[in-house]
């Protein structure tokens, strides 16, 4: 068990860290279209041939680059530094992790999206480091730098992947172990130590499983837009997606940052509870072990003056020393037995 406990808080980024999708922040302007018109062709290509809605937008975004903007990562990284963030956003992070170290906590921020990594890291909070690690839909660049294929692309459904990752510490998106059983001790960041913060119904995958293994799963929403703005927070709360709703505002004093130095302060003090449990497990452990290799002492004194034997000639005598831990059953159940089994290959 960790000293220091790890809190994972883990962030879709359309509409939960920026009041709109990333693309319609500049780049659908770019080549002419409006969002609604841009959104209708790639959600009507999507449906026509069964394709997966975030393949069908980063097609469409690379079908409509032709002829008027070159298609490269540089790009898209230009584009990301013009997204707009809800208010605290930019403060947030560092906030987050010097209210960790003061109650004794790391926290770490993930994002795990189905928007551009390419826009993400173009965000100067990326640049600055704000995340330990950013899941999202990317492309493969040939040798000139040009976009010409997925490399990666994170939907709803596939979300979850990677908050198994981040609890079990394999961060390299191709890190097949990802799939070895860890017993729950050995988890770099369990469940419970994880914070899901998303808006829609894309996280509820991530929000159930986090809120079904005892983490924090919270739903936001921008209270500029008016009275349907909870909407869709009354229903994942309704059906047990997330614990909590709150605006998506990110300042000190928010509601979200009052939540969420809460959580932090919970899972110090859990921390310091298990420790102590644990603490107190192994000076009981300690204690049976002591008291059970003195009454064997005795037991075995007791034996080597009723067979008038010494020690040399006690210790080779393996039937009678299994006499002495086969005397009761709480000998026979301790840890002396079994290492005394192991020994004789019983």
């Amino acid at each position: 068990m960790n000293e220091k406990p790890i809190l994972a808080i883990c962030y879709d980024f359309d509409k939960t860290l920026t009041p709109d999708d990333m693309q319609a922040q500049g780049y659908i302007q770019s080549v002419g279209m409006n969002p609604a018109e841009f959104w209708k062709k790639s959600n009507s290509l999507a449906n026509a041939n069964e394709m997966d809605q975030n393949l069908s937008y980063m097609y469409n975004m690379k079908e409509e680059a032709a002829g008027r903007v070159v298609f490269t990562r540089e790009k898209l990284e230009e584009y990301g530094g013009r997204i707009k963030l809800f208010p605290g956003v930019e403060e947030w992070f560092d906030r987050m992790r010097k209210m960790g170290d003061r109650h004794g906590v790391a926290v770490e921020h993930y994002i795990i999206s189905s928007g551009l990594k390419e826009m993400i890291e173009g965000t100067a909070l990326a640049k600055r480091g704000a995340f330990r690690k950013i899941y999202a839909s990317s492309f493969f660049y040939n040798e000139r730098g040009v976009a010409v294929w997925p490399a990666q692309v994170v939907n709803y459904t596939n979300k979850t992947q990677f908050l198994f990752r981040i609890s079990k510490g394999c961060l390299d998106i191709n890190d097949s172990s990802v799939n070895d059983y860890l017993p729950p001790e050995k988890l770099r960041v369990p469940f419970r130590n994880m914070v899901y913060i998303g808006d829609s119904d894309t996280d509820v995958p991530c929000m159930k499983l986090v809120n079904a293994n005892g983490g924090f799963s919270i739903g936001v929403y921008d209270p500029k837009r008016g009275e349907n703005a909870k909407d869709k927070v009354f229903k994942m709360f309704r059906e047990n997606r997330i614990g909590y709703f709150v605006p998506a505002i990110y300042s000190s004093g928010s509601e979200l940052d009052k939540l969420l130095c809460r959580v932090i302060r919970i899972v110090s003090l859990r921390n310091r509870l298990e420790l102590l449990s644990q603490r107190n497990k192994e000076e009981a452990l300690f204690d049976k072990r002591d008291c059970e290799l003195a009454a064997i002492v005795r037991n075995m004194e007791s034996l080597r003056e009723k067979s008038k034997l010494d020690w040399n000639g006690l210790m080779s005598a393996p039937d009678l020393l299994m006499t002495i831990v086969e005397s009761s059953k709480d000998m026979r159940e301790g840890l002396f037995y079994k290492a005394l089994m192991d020994m004789l290959g019983k």
